[in-house]
């Protein structure tokens, strides 16, 4: 360390010389004392700063090594000067007045978590060694764990952004300290709790982005202390109840609440709003007169809700409008032909609602505007529209039920009231039921054919067990990952992705329907299920199913895209659906362990990864939705992966498809053992599929077929044996692809949880909970090791060469 200090000081000495001389020789002869003296507190200021600088390019080598020398990176070295390094798309380091201001850092797309061994505490920790940072971005960077509250030391921080990555727990309440900051973005993450009171205390705070969280609860009151605020978006959380007035932010302009359960009532907002989007809520009743007066408004979507009430037309001819969506509402009113739009107006959807007129010619004009209208009862004949005779008597239910709503009973009237409201609330129950039979008896659409898909058919009769169903697991956040919006498909659009249904697009004619492969116009491939509906299910039904598959969507679940009906002209009823699930491209996990291909088997952390993945998919059929999805009688058949290897189960027991003949599923179904307690699944559901679970990690660890009871049994036998046996004995049961490279703490515990759900008596086995809980600490004592890097030659990991390790597991 002497020598390296001795090396720097001469360094700053030669320097300094060199910059003496170069000054002293360029002066001019009369100015030469004062010019010298000059030149020495110059080069004096130069050598302090390049120390300063020196001290910080430090703290960057450390922040480049606990991101685990990400690629974007990769041009970091100790000899760099960074404050005048070439900005790019990933990096970008600002200096001011040698001292760095701002840092930014953008990973990939889709970035895994950092190793276990990272320390969330420690990056921070090193992060305040750059007291003067007023910007900082970290996106997508795999940071995990609680955002610690020091980061609040960073007092100068003016815009802070940690999106796309893996934070979670509470938003740590000392950024409160944090007076400056303008831009706070945290999306993407999976931060719990609910958004806190102190956030109005930051005065200049004008963006809060909070999307794609676990985020719960009311919002607080205090938001409307934030004068300075332009963008509040906060969509795909678990938010409800009514927002609060925001009606004093006169600076809003982007208010993004998508996906959520706000409502019922619509908030109240300024004027300057540019962008407002309020769709997948439960807002209903009529919107204020107010919101045709949101002159510089572009974009408005307010779809996927139970608005009622006259559609404001004049929003159509709001000056600044480019984008309007109000599908799938309850709005009525007639159109008028007539009827003016704005110039800049781009694309309108007036899809599932209770509409009657003419479309005006305005949306039906020029090449740049798209103009989608469906399932109103329009007189038009090129989109499918229903008899005008449904949306009036809709509409007068539904506006009867709006008045009753808003009716407040007088006090000298409560008691006649209670006794008068048996009788009239069976009248208003039978009034509704003879509009709903009459809208069921008239759903004829017109079409050449005699048979028609309903193109935009709305999930008209959702079950309130299952509309109000709040999601009660924190693996849904992860669900919809990569998935588009779950949406309706036209005849036209399936049967040109099919190329009319043709046999090359066939893949199986099964109990559950015939399955077809097709490909998407956007060039992504699906699976769509024929189900052919016997005359018997009534829309109610079919319907209630229908809305459980839309909410069906899971990173490790073959997803649900959309569905589309077919009816008989004769008669209105449904004659078969169409189930649109994502297709899955690289096979079964089987094929991938035991499957005998040519292709190279998948390493021991890719096992683990795939049963962890499964073992999420369970819980979230378990947990994710009210009511549960159980008893799935799941394979390892039945598990996909994705061109990530990323495993998905394709078998879902549901009504719907059990009333025609089986479950949701895409590969065939092959399994060596049934639940020896299969008597018992009634009340044993939850451990049933325990059980099915076992067997595929049964097969994981042995990496071949289980061709029969009695082969599980013995397998099972040897596995308890082996466990409290020496590491030898377990690793000469194990896939020899993979013996030599998994730890010796990880292969025991995957053994002792396999052995557990495999277990005669279902009281016994494990909670799906407990499954993921010693996966994930087998997965996480695997990692350090990286094994799978060796070759299958390698040494096996043994109890005597692992250091100790301190591991903190967190219960998902």
């Amino acid at each position: 360390m002497l020598i390296s200090y001795s090396l720097r000081a001469l360094q700053y000495l030669l320097c300094f010389t060199r910059a003496l001389i170069l000054c002293i020789q360029q002066m001019a002869e009369a100015f030469r004392y004062s010019a010298i003296l000059l030149c020495v507190v110059l080069v004096l200021l130069i050598g302090c700063s390049e120390q300063l600088q020196s001290s910080q390019g430090e703290t960057l080598l450390r922040i480049q090594r606990l991101l685990n020398y990400p690629s974007s990176l990769s041009s970091w070295n100790s000899s760099m000067d960074f404050c005048n390094s070439e900005p790019n798309a990933s990096v970008t380091v600002v200096c001011y007045e040698k001292s760095i201001t701002q840092l930014h850092i953008v990973g990939n797309k889709g970035t895994p978590r950092l190793p276990g061994d990272f320390s969330i505490d420690s990056f921070v920790t090193t992060l305040v060694g750059l007291p003067s940072l007023k910007v900082l971005t970290l996106v997508a960077l795999g940071l995990w764990g609680p955002l610690p509250g020091k980061i609040a030391r960073l007092s100068s921080l003016e815009i802070l952004n940690v999106s796309s990555n893996f934070l979670y727990e509470a938003i740590p309440r000392e950024l409160s300290s944090l007076s400056s900051i303008q831009s706070l973005g945290l999306d993407d993450n999976m931060f719990a709790g609910e958004v806190p009171n102190w956030i109005g205390s930051l005065q200049v705070l004008s963006v809060l982005s909070l999307r794609k969280n676990m985020l719960n609860g009311s919002l607080p009151d205090s938001l409307s202390n934030l004068e300075n605020l332009r963008v509040l978006a906060l969509s795909h959380n678990y938010f409800q109840g009514e927002v609060p007035d925001l009606g004093s932010l006169r600076n809003l302009q982007v208010l993004d609440l998508e996906d959520n359960a706000f409502g019922p009532q619509f908030p109240k907002l300024g004027n300057k709003l540019v962008s407002l989007v309020l769709s997948k809520n439960k807002f209903r009743d009529g919107l204020p007169a107010g919101v045709t007066s949101y002159y510089q408004l572009q974009r408005l979507d307010l779809s996927n809700n139970t608005f009622v009430g006259p559609f404001p037309q004049s929003l159509l001819s709001l000056p600044s409008v480019t984008y309007l969506n109000i599908a799938d509402n309850k709005f009525t009113g007639m159109l008028s032909e007539n009827q003016s739009c704005s110039a800049d107006l781009e694309f309108v959807d007036l899809s599932s609602n209770l509409m009657t007129g003419r479309m005006p010619n305005c949306l039906l004009q020029g090449s740049k505007k798209k103009a989608l209208y469906a399932g109103n009862c329009l007189d038009t004949g090129d989109q499918n529209q229903h008899p005008i005779s449904i949306c009036r008597n809709e509409a007068l239910a539904v506006g009867i039920l709006s008045q009753q709503k808003k009716r407040k009973p007088s006090r000298t009237i409560i008691a006649i009231s209670v006794m008068g409201g048996i009788v009239g609330g069976v009248a208003l129950v039978g009034l509704i039921y003879l509009a709903v039979i009459k809208v069921k008896s008239g759903k004829t659409i017109k079409k050449s054919t005699t048979r028609v898909i309903a193109e935009n058919a709305s999930i008209a009769y959702p079950s309130k067990l299952l509309s109000d169903a709040r999601y009660i697991s924190q693996t849904m956040k992860l669900g919809a990952l990569g998935l588009p919006a779950y949406r309706t498909f036209s005849l036209e659009e399936l049967e040109e992705a099919t190329n009319n249904f043709s046999t090359s697009a066939f893949m199986g004619d099964r109990s559950q329907g015939q399955i077809y492969r097709g490909r998407l116009k956007d060039g992504s491939f699906i699976v769509i299920r024929c189900l052919k509906m016997k005359r018997s299910h009534g829309t109610h039904n079919f319907m209630q199913h229908i809305e459980l598959i839309s909410k069906l969507r899971h990173r490790h679940l073959v997803s649900a895209l959309g569905h589309g009906f077919e009816y008989y002209l004769d008669d209105s009823s449904v004659s078969r659906i169409f189930l649109v699930f994502e297709y899955v491209p690289s096979g079964t996990l089987r094929s991938w362990i035991s499957g005998g291909h040519a292709r190279q088997k998948i390493h021991w952390t890719h096992r683990i990864a795939a049963a962890i993945g499964v073992a999420k998919g369970i819980q979230f059929l378990h947990t994710g939705i009210v009511p549960g999805v159980y008893s799935n009688n799941l394979k390892i058949t039945d598990v996909l992966l994705d061109q990530n290897l990323i495993a998905k189960i394709s078998s879902y027991n549901l009504p719907l498809l059990a009333e025609n003949g089986g479950m949701v599923g895409h590969g065939a179904s092959s399994g060596a053992s049934k639940d020896p307690s299969l008597s018992a699944r009634k009340n044993q559901d939850e451990k049933v599929d325990v059980y099915d679970f076992g067997l595929i990690l049964l097969e994981i660890l042995v990496g071949r077929s289980l061709t029969s009871g009695n082969d599980v049994d013995a397998l099972q036998d040897q596995l308890q044996a082996s466990i409290s046996s020496d590491d030898a004995a377990r690793r000469s049961l194990v896939d020899p692809a993979v013996r030599r490279v998994c730890s010796y703490q990880s292969l025991k515990t995957t053994m002792e949880i396999c052995v557990r759900c495999l277990l005669k008596n279902p009281a016994e086995r494990p909670s799906i909970e407990d499954i993921l809980w010693n996966l994930q600490f087998a997965a996480q004592v695997q990692d350090p090791w990286r094994g799978d890097s060796q070759s299958s030659e390698g040494s096996p990991v043994t109890p005597t060469q692992q250091p100790q390790l301190h591991i903190t597991m967190h219960k998902q």
